[in-house]
């Protein structure tokens, strides 16, 4: 056998894979596929896990309708519960893509067609909504569906983000029909895909409703950019779709004093003032979105009062840093006609709980073991009013006990305002005697705790809630 020289075959070989590589820069992203079609007489791609319905929604109430559909063989059916059935009161759900994402990004809008047993408007259809993070949600409220098929066109508020989307469509309905009686009624789709359209048309994009606000808190408070749209023009008519606001771009004038995260997360660093504003798109495609916000920081957080020390045995804390809460499920249950965002957030290791845009919200305390409260004196809580109030303005505190729609579930509601005023901007401690909840009647099984403004008050903190004796 020849003498082989191994070194010298080894330097050989690494110069040679050296000339045949591509520097990283060069190579293509990896792309996800682009298939448009939702349903065409059957869900194409979706796999076989795709169905999630809300929370709070009657479970069973989509199936597939072999009889027909738009000009094809079949179509989504969706029975709208009356508003009082016990399975839930209303439909809702999302179709989320078991698998991988796809990438829409050469699409301009989502579309289909639907029709209803009566006529009757469906509160909510879009896309985006995967629960894993909803980043990219777009929909429309309250569409008006009729007796006769008709097509929807929901446009994408910029298609460049959509690279992996699995959330491709979304519904919620109630059963209330168009004299506010509480009935159901049947509606259909069909003909679910993506598209790109000439008539989607003229966007105009809006962070806070177009609107240039002000606002002022304290170093480590989040802020979070509210009231994102894009109108377009679709055949000659205003089409508001609701956006996401990690469609947008964020730029903010000092951002030593508030930085602004990719999905529109305002934090406040330091003492001074900055304002944000937005834009959609990239290069010859950004468009300045109408609508700022002026944020001034007064520096560091006033903090809500530290609770008394108390025994384990004598306080059930739902919220606190203080004593041991109980397990939580969620501090902002987004229930189907809420606007309210936020929940709880951490402020320089101190947890309290933040809500703007509120009109009603919910803790949700499913995940814990019974809270018995049958054997406390008193509710607690902390509240801050980050805004002006008003004389009309009021904030009610609601408990339900034995969460079911059953024949045992009972509620009870106080207004706080009947305790002590509501102030701007301070911290304002409420002591609720549990007699006071008295038409809940035994609170052996709290599952749920309302706050309820009606928009009169949008923006607050909360802390410290708890049941003691």
């Amino acid at each position: 056998m020849k003498k082989i020289d191994f070194k010298a075959l080894y330097l050989l070989l690494v110069l040679l894979c050296l000339g045949c590589t591509r520097d990283e820069e060069e190579l293509p992203l990896a792309l996800f596929p682009d298939t448009s079609d939702v349903f065409i007489d059957n869900f194409i791609g979706l796999g076989s896990d795709f169905y999630f319905p809300y929370l709070g929604a009657k479970p069973d109430v989509f199936s597939v309708d072999r009889s027909g559909g738009f000009e094809s063989e079949a179509s989504i059916r969706i029975d709208v519960p009356n508003a009082d059935d016990p399975g839930g009161g209303f439909a809702g759900a999302i179709f989320r893509i078991d698998g991988i994402g796809r990438n829409l990004s050469e699409y301009n809008a989502l579309t289909f067609y639907a029709r209803s047993s009566q006529a009757a408007t469906i509160g909510e259809v879009g896309f985006g909504q995967d629960f894993e993070g909803d980043v990219y949600r777009a929909f429309l409220t309250n569409l008006d569906f009729t007796t006769n098929w008709k097509k929807f066109i929901i446009p994408i508020p910029d298609p460049s983000k959509l690279l992996s989307e699995k959330g491709v469509f979304q519904f919620a309905a109630g059963g209330i029909g168009p004299e506010g009686q509480e009935v159901g009624y049947t509606f259909w789709l069909d003909e679910i895909k993506f598209e790109n359209l000439p008539e989607v048309a003229q966007p105009l994009p809006q962070i806070f409703g177009g609107n240039n606000q002000t606002e002022s808190a304290f170093n480590g408070i989040t802020i979070p950019v509210s009231g994102a749209n894009v109108i377009y023009n679709v055949d000659g008519t205003d089409v508001s779709v609701n956006s996401a606001p990690a469609y947008f771009n964020f730029d903010t004038s000092n951002e030593s004093v508030a930085s602004v995260s990719d999905d529109g997360v305002i934090t406040l660093n330091s003492s001074g003032s900055a304002t944000i504003t937005a834009s959609i798109g990239e290069g010859a495609n950004e468009l300045e979105a109408l609508g700022s916000v002026a944020v001034t920081s007064r520096g560091d957080f006033d903090f809500a009062p530290t609770p008394p020390a108390r025994d384990a045995d004598d306080v059930i804390a739902i919220f606190s840093d203080v004593y041991n809460k109980v397990n939580v499920a969620n501090y902002n249950g987004f229930f189907l006609f809420a606007t309210t965002q936020g929940g709880a957030i951490d402020i320089l290791g101190d947890n309290i709980i933040s809500y703007t845009d509120l009109n009603f919200v919910s803790i949700n305390i499913f995940g814990a073991a019974t809270v018995n409260a049958s054997g406390m004196t008193h509710m607690h809580l902390d509240v801050y009013v980050r805004e002006e109030v008003d004389p009309s303005d009021f904030l009610r505190v609601e408990l339900i006990n034995n969460d079911g729609g059953g024949s045992t579930q009972s509620s009870a509601s106080v207004q706080l305002q009947n305790y002590n005023p509501l102030l701007e901007e301070q911290w304002v401690s409420y002591d609720i005697p549990m007699t006071d909840f008295a038409s809940i009647g035994t609170p052996d099984d709290i599952d749920l705790i309302f706050f309820v403004s009606d928009g009169t008050i949008s923006s607050i903190y909360i802390d410290n809630v708890y049941f003691y004796r």
